[in-house]
């Protein structure tokens, strides 16, 4: 791994891990920016980790003691894929890489207009479309939404339907992408509308995020290529 592909990954692995924390926050849980990682001593929200290490050497005793392995289901996002933490009772639960896209307009820009979320109803749209039936929509609650760092996109239907949807998470020295979605058109489609409206928010910002298999796929003929392997463990109750 290069110099500048160092930076990065420590950069996306910082972004993520305010995610995580702005997540947290907003279910009313804390969280701690500590040596090498945040951490949550709570049961974070369903699909996000206990932890994120921000350092690659971060002690895996140590960060297993900062979180609640006693309460089935804590998780660690390894950032750097260098942590060993089956001693502590943890399995791989999957491999991905952390991606990177310059600060440039999409090569195909969405015909979509994206607008930010502003208030709970619209978010309780966004996220019932983000969901899609799986029961898991009350995961994004409003108070996401007094969070500075965080800017929720939708974009809508002529008839005002939900159809196009992602998350931006500023940082200091990018912004990442998650929970990007298209309810036509697939994945194309939803990194589309998600770049475009990425980029007239935050023109001179690299975009960053992590994904795998054909996720990773999609999000490499949208520009973005792979600067690192990060590991998701999960503890073994």
């Amino acid at each position: 791994m290069t110099t500048s592909e160092q930076f990065l990954v420590r950069a996306a692995a910082r972004n993520n891990a305010e995610w995580c924390a702005a997540m947290s926050r907003s279910h009313g849980l804390t969280s701690t920016f500590g040596p090498g990682a945040w951490t949550a001593p709570g049961r974070t929200p369903l699909f996000y980790p206990d932890a994120v290490t921000l350092e690659p050497g971060t002690d895996p005793a140590e960060v297993a003691a900062r979180i609640d392995t006693r309460t089935p289901g804590a998780s660690v996002k390894d950032s750097f894929a260098d942590l060993e933490l089956g001693r502590a009772g943890f399995r791989v639960l999957f491999e991905a890489q952390w991606i990177r896209r310059p600060a440039s307009a999409p090569a195909v820009a969405s015909g979509l207009t994206a607008h930010v979320v502003a208030g709970p109803d619209a978010l309780r749209a966004w996220a019932l479309a983000w969901d899609d039936g799986d029961g898991n929509p009350d995961v994004f609650r409003p108070e996401l939404l007094d969070d500075p760092a965080t800017t929720v996109l939708v974009g809508r239907s002529a008839e005002g339907r939900v159809v196009a949807g992602a998350v931006a998470s500023r940082s200091a020295d990018v912004v990442g992408l998650s929970n990007v979605f298209a309810r036509e058109g697939g994945p194309d489609a939803a990194w589309s509308f998600a770049l475009t409206a990425t980029h007239r928010l935050f023109p001179g910002l690299p975009v960053v995020g992590y994904e795998h298999g054909e996720d990773l796929t999609a999000a490499a003929r949208h520009g973005f290529a792979p600067i690192g392997s990060l590991r998701v463990w999960l503890h073994q109750a």
